[in-house]
């Protein structure tokens, strides 16, 4: 039987009181499809999850951190990267320094692939990368930077297609191989991300509800994926507009390919296909 609205909300309300997490602006529908997983991963009634996280703050963390994760992958979308490669960062490359912040960076994959092209591009030396996310589990795995094998192989093809074409330059072909910056282990099952890498971000946790800038500094690129999604509608005008105060002028965001901007911070963006750029 599907989880009811008056369910969830006492969920919601009981994790509020409970912990410094607010889900209450989370979308309805994406939200109670997470929470059914977590009582049917645990074998377990909302009732009786609700008593446990109200006695077990252990649990609590637990549980939060369940709903929290995000999926993600190396070179997710190559159109999109093609975009950050030939739309974005190229109009960085004479600025002396380069700021990007992965807002909901999960397990890491886009922050490494995001060094990747910049080291590509000649750009690596010049940038500070900063990622963040609310699940502090998913930053650890984050920050080893060691991934299964068998479940990223097949992206080995979007790093071809991201790092090594040109899509609006057919004739351009740069070979470079993937074990420049990864190494990979199939006996083992592993891929892992070269020290080079690992060390050159910054990762922290973070809540994009509260709405603090963490780390001090604007930025010329947020890219924020398939994280907004989760969000109802109020959450994400809120997250907008303050993405809006930390970019630059003329600063670049990015979301997910099935994301889009609404509500009056729309106002305050130029778009450019899958691109907004802060207005000056």
């Amino acid at each position: 039987m599907a989880i009811s609205n008056e369910e969830v909300n006492l969920f919601i309300n009981t994790v509020k009181n409970a912990s410094s997490y607010n889900f209450s602006n989370y979308s309805e529908r994406s939200f109670a499809r997470r929470l059914d997983k977590i009582l049917k991963d645990n074998q377990i009634d909302v009732y009786s999850l609700i008593s446990k996280i109200r006695r077990d703050n252990i649990f609590l963390e637990k549980i939060v951190k369940d709903i929290t994760v995000n999926t993600t992958e190396l070179f997710r979308d190559p159109k999109t990267w093609h975009i950050i490669r030939y739309r974005v960062l190229s109009k960085l490359k004479n600025q002396r320094t380069i700021n990007i912040w992965h807002a909901g960076c999960s397990t890491g994959q886009e922050v490494y692939s995001m060094l990747v092209l910049l080291k590509e591009m000649n750009l690596f030396d010049k940038a500070n990368v900063f990622a963040s996310d609310i699940n502090s589990d998913v930053l650890e795995l984050a920050k080893k930077g060691s991934y299964k094998y068998r479940f990223n192989i097949n992206y080995l093809e979007n790093f071809d297609s991201v790092i090594k074409t040109n899509p609006y330059n057919f004739e351009e072909y740069k070979e470079v191989s993937f074990a420049k910056y990864f190494i990979v282990d199939k006996q083992n099952d592993t891929i892992k991300v070269k020290d080079l890498l690992k060390n050159k971000v910054l990762f922290r946790k973070h809540d994009l509800v509260n709405g603090n800038n963490i780390f001090y500094t604007k930025f010329d690129l947020i890219l924020c994926r398939n994280v907004l999604i989760y969000f109802n509608h109020k959450l994400q005008n809120q997250v907008f507009e303050n993405f809006h105060k930390y970019l630059f002028p003329n600063g670049s965001l990015i979301l997910g390919i099935h994301e889009s901007m609404l509500g009056a911070a729309s106002a305050k963006y130029n778009k450019r296909g899958l691109v907004y750029i802060k207005k000056s």
